[in-house]
């Protein structure tokens, strides 16, 4: 336990062998002599956790000793030598709680062995919860056991992991030393487990859609490509569960729902990682404005689950979750952002031109559509702060979308918007098959025309439309950018465990 600060960060390079640093070097050899002697426990029954103490005893004054005798078990972070007395601070999943070590209640041998313990090491300990003088909340200890040996030093708090990308792929160091993304990742289970509430309490069906595919469809992205050996046969990995999920209504499966990894072959920035979470339902009967209130009461659930309110900060400034959300059509956005006399009825030369003027480049294949869209993307996105729905998608630009029942060119299609960032995506869903089938032809001609992201042709898809997809609305919630936002993260990568990183160039390189 004489580790300095200098020394612990110089550990902190993993490349490095046990063997190569004297700190390193002694707990590796301790580890091996507990080995030989015995090894270390196989389990360990502990009824109480750091919560639990605050929990039970919330009101202690200074110097009182309560007679409960609690068992705790933790990673020793730190401690505090003083003559016959030794602080230990541990750590478990709920919070940190004291160890009270006093010589002449743990016996002379046991003492000397708990100050051999070195920073990261798992212990269990029993004794009686206590007050220090100083009113701290303590287990006063009558005995230990060594868990389990930790053979390389906890990162210190001012020299350890302070590189996002660092820590994001070491995150098992991260978690140890940061009190900050254990609390994310807390969040998140939170977050995900209300979710599955909120549809389960709806009546909704949570099923699993496969995740290996003999053609990418569902969304228009570039997929991942695989081998699969058995049926020589490329495979795709899913780039969204939606047409599985609306099988599964065509089947009689009203209302359905699942929450999934997703995986797109694109890039990765703050809002984007290849593989991701999403949530994906399809609900009979039902259209794109009954999604509008699903997520209204969805999120505020969420985010009264993790902060207890539906005000949340968002870089420095407050945000409101609580309904209604605003309501706004794309081309009602883009007018009003850039002040273009424009609609879907323009000419294509002059629509063409008016998006050049803002910093859009129309390829030459695209429609009115998707010029609006770019518009859009390019002007406007960003500047969207409060929750806000983005309405009346081009038909060109959702090929799952129903066509909208009194307005032409567009869909029944919502985006929702908030902080600059898109969140969720909801259609009434197309069911014409006939209609589909013209759709994806379109898509195929985009495709032909160079666009990589465009939807192929699922054949099967449309045959089940043919036995008939009632009314539908459907919805998709960006669950790691739902947890970025209930927790104030700026980049993806702080709300996923272990996200995808580039790999580190060799020693050397």
């Amino acid at each position: 336990m004489s580790e300095t600060a200098d020394e612990q960060g110089d550990q902190l390079d993993d490349s490095r062998s046990l063997d190569d640093h004297p700190l390193t070097r002694e707990r590796a050899a301790s580890f091996r002599q507990a080995v030989q002697d015995g090894g270390y426990p196989y389990r360990f029954d502990r009824d109480a956790t750091a919560a639990d103490l605050v929990r039970r005893f919330p009101d202690l004054a200074p110097g009182e000793e309560t007679g409960e005798r609690v068992t705790v078990a933790g990673r020793l972070i730190n401690t505090r030598v003083m003559g016959k007395l030794i602080f230990a601070v541990v750590t478990d999943v709920t919070g940190q709680l004291q160890l009270f070590v006093d010589k002449g209640t743990l016996g002379d041998d046991s003492f000397g062995s708990f100050k051999m313990l070195d920073s990261g090491d798992w212990i269990g300990a029993s004794g009686e919860v206590i007050t220090t003088k100083r009113g701290e909340l303590s287990v006063r200890i009558d005995s230990f056991v060594l868990l389990q040996k930790s053979l390389r030093p906890l990162p210190d708090k001012w020299h350890g992991l302070k590189d996002v990308e660092e820590r994001s792929r070491r995150r098992y160091v991260d978690l140890m030393a940061n009190e900050d993304a254990r609390s994310t990742a807390i969040a998140r289970t939170k977050i995900v487990s209300e979710l599955r509430n909120q549809f389960a309490a709806r009546d909704y069906i949570e099923v699993e859609t496969p995740m290996l595919l003999p053609q990418a469809t569902g969304a228009t992205a570039r997929p991942f490509v695989t081998h699969h050996n058995a049926l020589d046969a490329d495979m795709y990995l899913r780039i969204a569960t939606e047409l599985y999920l609306k099988r599964l209504v065509v089947g009689g499966l009203e209302r359905v729902f699942e929450i999934g990894r997703i995986f797109r072959n694109e890039g990765v920035d703050a809002k984007h990682n290849p593989e991701f979470t999403m949530l994906e339902s399809y609900e009979a009967f039902a259209d794109y404005t009954d999604m509008m209130d699903l997520v209204e009461d969805v999120f505020a659930a969420c985010a009264i689950a993790v902060n207890g309110t539906t005000d949340v900060m968002w870089d420095g400034k407050p945000l409101s979750l609580a309904k209604p959300f605003k309501r706004l059509t794309m081309l009602d956005a883009v007018r009003s952002q850039t002040g273009l006399d424009i609609d879907y009825d323009t000419d294509i030369k002059e629509l063409r031109s008016a998006a050049a003027s803002h910093g859009v480049q129309a390829d030459d294949h695209w429609g009115s559509g998707k010029i609006v869209e770019a518009l859009f993307d390019e002007t406007v996105e960003s500047t969207i702060w409060e929750p806000t729905y983005i309405t009346e998608h081009p038909i060109e630009v959702s090929p799952l979308s129903r066509a909208h029942r009194s307005k032409p060119h567009v869909t029944e299609r919502f985006e929702l918007f908030i902080a600059g960032a898109e969140y969720a995506n909801a259609f009434s869903e197309l069911n014409d098959p006939f209609d589909q089938r013209r759709r994806f032809e379109g898509q195929v001609a985009m495709r032909d025309a160079g666009d990589d992201e465009a939807h192929p042709i699922d054949d099967d898809y449309i045959r089940a439309l043919e036995y008939g997809l009632p009314p539908t609305g459907g919805l998709g919630i960006g669950v790691d950018r739902l947890v970025m936002l209930l927790t104030g993260k700026s980049h993806i990568r702080e709300v996923i465990l272990f996200p995808t990183l580039r790999q580190p160039s060799p020693p050397g390189l």
